[in-house]
């Protein structure tokens, strides 16, 4: 059976070595780039990135009572945290409600140019579909 390590309480010092010390002489790539002004992973780092493909921005009121209701659908190659955080964005500067189901985010009303402007900010190339 392997031997346990035990802390002494004698008050004498610990000799402890960290097993990550070693990684500082390997030479490692530092990190992201930090700009002053600019939280890293906000909504200001989606936008530096481009050429992130066509999104598909439709009005439709169909099977919704009525209501209409602006669906940016046609992502690809981005995760549910960032379509989330690009769905409260359209919602502060629309003023209005949305949520994201099926891949899809949805905000109330026709707000087909505030959303194609966020879009067009986050990199994507947002066209205009439907009626």
């Amino acid at each position: 059976m392997k031997e346990k390590r035990r802390i002494p309480t004698s008050g004498e010092p610990i000799v402890w070595t960290s097993p990550f010390a070693a990684l500082k002489n390997v030479g490692l790539p530092l990190g992201p780039e930090v700009r002053p002004g600019v939280a890293p992973g906000g909504a200001a780092s989606i936008a530096l990135k481009k050429n992130r493909g066509r999104v598909d921005i439709i009005r439709q009121t169909a099977h919704r009572g009525g209501k209409t209701v602006t669906v940016a659908t046609g992502f690809l190659g981005i995760g549910l945290a960032e379509k989330e955080t690009l769905a409260n964005e359209m919602q502060k500067a629309c003023g209005a409600g949305g949520t994201v189901k099926e891949g899809q985010i949805e905000i109330q009303g026709d707000q087909r140019e505030t959303v194609a402007r966020i879009l067009t900010n986050a990199g994507f190339r947002p066209v205009l579909a439907g009626g």
